[in-house]
């Protein structure tokens, strides 16, 4: 049903047509495309679009649920990612209520993790893995670690493989750009300089980077000449 600022007064003329419409000083107001400015209709869909639904708690746990049934995640990335989500939108849990759920991002990601839909520790292995493999170092296997909220048992648990396979990646990483034994052996001391800060910053010990940097070129390459 239409709102009394829809309603429009017509004033006819001798003939009986339509004349226009009359504001409030008795100014006639013409049809058409002069009908009221774009931007008085643009207010009136405004007021007419409804706000977004706040949350409650059971939509909070629907997203967490669709969140983690999309992606491999986190307890700390859940928890970030609806907590940004409440930011968003306005929270709809009654105060007033004190039988309504509360809302609770970190436990709600805390029981998406026993419930098994979040595992952090083999997140964690897969993530570190997969860097090390592309030819990253234990520096920047942590960093992503600390980005993805993993926590520190977590990480120190798995520690040791990442240990393990450090020299593979930083030999991984030299294949890829071409240094030490897999160069041409022609580098003078500043392109070697070049190569050793590169495998820094790709997040390798600079002992075994600089092994690594200082290496003639060799047709057959072990893990364990660098140990």
């Amino acid at each position: 049903m239409p709102d009394d600022d829809d309603h429009e007064s017509l004033t006819t003329g001798t003939d009986g047509q339509a004349k226009g419409r009359f504001d409030g000083d008795g100014k006639g107001q013409g049809f058409g495309k002069n009908r009221g400015s774009g931007k008085d209709r643009g207010d009136r869909r405004s007021r007419e679009r409804p706000a977004p639904k706040p949350f409650d708690a059971a939509a909070l746990e629907t997203m967490a649920l669709r969140y983690v049934e999309r992606f491999a995640t986190t307890r700390g990335r859940l928890t970030d990612y609806l907590k940004r989500k409440i930011r968003e939108r306005e929270w709809g849990g009654a105060p007033t209520d004190p039988a309504a759920p509360t809302l609770d991002p970190v436990g709600l990601a805390q029981r998406m993790a026993d419930l098994g839909y979040i595992d952090d520790r083999a997140f964690a292995e897969q993530r570190a893995a997969a860097m090390q493999r592309r030819g990253l170092g234990g520096r920047r296997v942590a960093g992503a670690f600390r980005e993805a909220g993993i926590d520190e048992g977590d990480a120190e648990s798995i520690a040791p493989a990442i240990e393990d396979r450090a020299i593979d990646s930083a030999l991984a990483f030299a294949r890829r750009k071409r240094i030490g034994p897999y160069g041409t052996g022609d580098s003078d001391r500043k392109s070697q300089d070049k190569q050793l800060a590169a495998m820094i910053r790709a997040g390798h010990r600079f002992d075994l980077a600089r092994r690594i940097v200082a290496a003639p070129p060799s047709d057959t390459v072990e893990s364990s000449d660098f140990e």
